[in-house]
């Protein structure tokens, strides 16, 4: 004897609802518990729950949900001045993955990608956002930070 619901047989109506939640289960573990760090990049992470920080490893990782990790690309790259003056506008920086904790402690744990993200400074070549606007104020201040090195012979 078959019981339905809906035209649906009950084995087959709890196979969907199994099916759903499984599918829902998944999606979330990737979205709050699976990143992956680039070659070219270094991510923090840090336990909201007991406060560490580290480094995390390249490739694709798995954390807990109360672990987060912000990624900062260490390839080289290009900041300017946007000035009219011709004399010193640009320099080649790159962050160095030695240094990582005087950065969190100078700048504070966030997701630095987001930093000036809602900017309207169109009408100039290059767009600052994220971490390259993050960069590029280290790189032109007063104060000479361990994090921020200038590439030579650029």
């Amino acid at each position: 004897m078959k019981i339905k619901r809906l035209g649906i047989p009950l084995g087959m109506n709890v196979l969907a609802v199994s099916g759903v939640v499984f599918a829902a289960i998944m999606f979330l573990t990737y979205i709050f518990c699976i990143h992956h760090t680039d070659v070219s990049h270094v991510g923090i992470m840090r336990n909201f729950v007991t406060g560490e920080m580290n480094t995390d490893t390249q490739g694709w990782n798995l954390t807990a949900p109360w672990v987060k990790v912000a990624k900062i690309d260490t390839r080289p790259v290009r900041v300017c001045v946007t000035t009219a003056g011709k004399g010193f506008n640009c320099k080649l920086v790159q962050f160095k993955v030695s240094e990582w904790r005087e950065f969190v402690v100078v700048e504070g744990f966030y997701y630095w990608w987001w930093a000036n993200r809602i900017s309207f400074n169109s009408g100039y070549n290059e767009e600052y956002r994220g971490m390259r606007d993050l960069i590029r104020g280290y790189a032109f201040s007063l104060t000479k930070y361990k994090f921020i090195s200038d590439v030579e012979g650029y």
